[in-house]
């Protein structure tokens, strides 16, 4: 008997730590190929390709299980595609892009409380909406809109799912619809913060729909913990911090350029 248990934690341990290479090696690889060629095609193949459990089962399956990852394809996309901005030449935030894809992938996606799935939903958000700023102010406005029906749509089903909700698609749907309104209103004044001369980006649009959603979150929490009741007093403080943030983004920092230093 000890000696099977010796043998099920060694086979425990070996996987967890090929689970952890594997996934430092995509986040290395899917976003040092993108820089190197040159081009987004091969970051978002090792993305896809690196999803292959999504569609590995009866075709039957294939939306609930695309549904139920797309948390994970936006952020993993959207690493990809501000790496991919950032131009083609190393710098320092292609070493950031990687090493926050590796945390995502080893430390936070695993995760399955509720609590960690806003934290992922949140940061899906806040990544998503940055990279598709950045592409929108590149592009075409259609992109942000369409882009910011699925984050909204893809971040609040995340979390929903986790809760005693019955159908979460209608809510989700709702905060999709939401989200691309905002990106529609906000298109014609993209505001990029970027942080001194790492490269590093964060859209306006993107710090506002976060906290938009973390203040849903803590409501919707707070609503299903005293049995649909919803008392003020609840969600006081996140409602006010988040309006208070937002307001300050909005008044004191909407300038076209403006860096955080």
């Amino acid at each position: 008997m000890a000696d099977y248990i010796f043998i099920r934690k060694s086979r425990n341990a070996i996987s967890s730590l090929a689970h952890v290479v594997l996934n430092l090696l995509l986040a290395v690889v899917s976003i040092g190929a993108t820089v190197a060629t040159g081009s987004i095609l091969l970051g978002l193949i090792l993305i896809v390709v690196s999803k292959w459990r999504v569609f590995a089962v009866n075709h039957r399956y294939w939306l609930i299980n695309l549904r139920a990852s797309l948390v994970d394809f936006i952020v993993g996309v959207s690493l990809v595609m501000l790496a991919y901005a950032a131009g083609t030449t190393f710098l320092p935030v292609h070493f950031i892009l990687m090493a926050v894809y590796a945390i995502w992938l080893i430390v936070i996606k695993p995760r399955s409380s509720f609590t960690f799935a806003i934290v992922q939903a949140l940061i899906a958000i806040l990544i998503g909406s940055t990279a598709l700023a950045v592409f929108a102010a590149i592009y075409d406005s259609l992109l942000a809109v369409a882009g910011e029906f699925v984050i909204g749509y893809a971040a609040a089903y995340h979390v929903l799912i986790q809760s005693d909700e019955e159908d979460p698609s209608l809510i989700a749907l709702a905060s999709g619809l939401i989200f691309s309104e905002i990106a529609w209103l906000s298109h014609s004044w993209l505001i990029i913060y970027t942080f001194a001369d790492t490269g590093l980006c964060i859209s306006q649009l993107a710090l506002v729909l976060t906290l938009l959603a973390f203040a849903f979150f803590q409501i919707y929490n707070e609503r299903s913990k005293h049995n649909g009741r919803l008392k003020f007093k609840y969600i006081a403080l996140p409602l006010i911090f988040s309006l208070l943030v937002i307001a300050v983004l909005l008044i004191g920092f909407s300038q076209p350029r403006f860096n955080i230093h």
